[in-house]
């Protein structure tokens, strides 16, 4: 099962950026580098991720690489989830 790009999405706009759209968020656009999520905004969007996609924190790689963009949080939590369902 893929990963909406769109609840990632609205997850970001509703709380970094409420005065634009899903829409309007590119899925490659830097989150970090522009300012958008802070230090604290990271330990929320890392938080929420966490919930949202049923991934342990303690299990995940919490490089700010990570969830640098929309992309980055989808490629992450693909990643995250294929580790989890390989047989051991």
């Amino acid at each position: 099962m893929g990963i909406s790009v769109n609840s990632i999405k609205s997850f970001i706009v509703t709380e970094f950026v409420p005065d634009a759209t899903p829409e309007q968020l590119d899925n490659d656009y830097d989150l970090l580098d522009t300012g958008v999520v802070d230090s604290l905004g990271l330990l929320r969007l890392i938080e929420w991720v966490s919930e949202q996609f049923a991934l342990p924190i303690e299990d995940l790689d919490l490089s700010p690489e990570n969830f640098r963009s929309v992309n980055a949080i989808r490629e992450f939590v693909e990643a995250a989830r294929a580790v989890r369902l390989a047989p051991s």
